[in-house]
């Protein structure tokens, strides 16, 4: 009696291995891993060459679909391999951001201070002197452009999505906004001098001129992000409101963009940080200035893209303050569009139905 009450309880983990197969244990790929890690290190350090150490621990851990293949099987030792390569893919995806903040910060950290903050350019040669007046001109330009971008960008997603209907009109607004996703942005820079040397004459400069550009190449992103956030509202929403006598555009008001609002401002978050650090359009028509300029329509105005080139492409004699005030700067525009994405998931997050958090 005991012997078969014995063979019954043995019998699920019997059939469960059965379906399972052999495996690995779990501490067997991270063993793996580890130790290729502990040797492209000691590779590294011995060739002199940090390229060889990697490229000997990533040749290491292909032995876990090896291993896998003598133990688990060729499906599994499969799905181990496409697994590996993905996170091979990954990590060399992330090499170039890593070292861009490695390289930006470790010379630009030692620049930053309540001067290099509080301070313009003007009247500073040599030491001295910060990036005031840039990022005066940066919020300046930007916020302007938003202004502009955001209302004709949401707009024209609401009659593509609400009112369109796929007819002819919304063909071409659709083919024209994938035509402007692809201009380069010297072109924005083109078009915003030619239309302001219509009414001001050559050589002009303006800090509006600037946001005119920005706001070019922003729209068609404004554009994109909303019409793809408005189509995702369900149907049965809008339904509801007209079957109770709402007028469409009341509907569209109080229910669609309610509902479409977090998605709808991350977007436009998200293009306020593609555009920000734009140099080549803001160098055509905003210009570069020494000096705090709070007017969009008072001349030229300083931004930190065109503060930063200008800093290293001129940077005077002795080069290195101005060297290190470009760095500077360009650790100081990465920390803005950090933080524009940073309030944009933060924006996705509590705005988003709880459901979707």
């Amino acid at each position: 009696m005991s012997q078969t009450r014995t063979k019954i309880a043995a019998a699920p983990a019997e059939v469960g291995l059965a379906l399972r197969g052999e495996q690995l244990p779990l501490w067997g790929p991270r063993l793996v891993v580890t130790l290729a890690v502990l040797a492209g290190v000691g590779v590294g350090l011995t060739s002199g060459s940090a390229v060889r150490g990697a490229l000997a621990a990533w040749a290491l851990t292909f032995a876990i679909p090896a291993w896998s293949a003598a133990v688990e099987g060729t499906r599994k030792a499969t799905d181990r391999l496409v697994t590996l390569l993905v996170g091979s893919a990954f990590a060399v995806a992330m090499v170039p951001l890593v070292s861009i903040l490695f390289t930006v910060l470790s010379n630009g950290l030692s620049v930053l201070g309540i001067e290099f903050f509080t301070f313009s350019m003007r009247n500073v040669v040599g030491e001295g002197g910060g990036v005031y007046h840039a990022m005066a001109g940066t919020l300046l330009i930007t916020g302007a452009a938003t202004l502009i971008s955001v209302p004709i960008g949401l707009f024209a997603a609401i009659y593509l999505v609400e009112y369109a209907d796929n007819n002819r009109l919304s063909r071409w607004v659709r083919f024209l906004v994938d035509v402007m996703t692809g201009i380069p942005s010297i072109v924005a820079g083109l078009f915003a001098y030619a239309l302001f040397v219509l009414f001001f004459g050559e050589g002009v400069r303006l800090g509006i001129g600037g946001s005119v550009a920005l706001s070019v190449l922003m729209i068609p992103i404004v554009v994109r992000s909303s019409e793809e956030m408005l189509k995702l509202v369900p149907n049965e929403l809008r339904e509801a409101s007209l079957a109770l006598g709402v007028p469409k555009w009341r509907t569209v008001a109080k229910v669609v963009l309610p509902t479409a609002l977090a998605g709808i401002v991350t977007g436009v978050t998200l293009s306020i940080a593609r555009v920000i650090g734009e140099t080549a359009p803001l160098l055509i028509i905003a210009g570069a200035t020494d000096s705090s300029n709070f007017n969009l329509f008072g001349g030229r105005m300083a931004t930190l893209p065109v503060f930063a080139y200008s800093s290293q492409r001129n940077p005077g004699v002795p080069p290195e303050f101005s060297i290190d005030r470009a760095w500077g700067a360009a650790l100081v525009l990465l920390l803005i569009v950090m933080l524009l994405n940073l309030v944009a998931r933060l924006v996705s997050y509590y705005f988003s139905p709880k459901s979707e958090r």
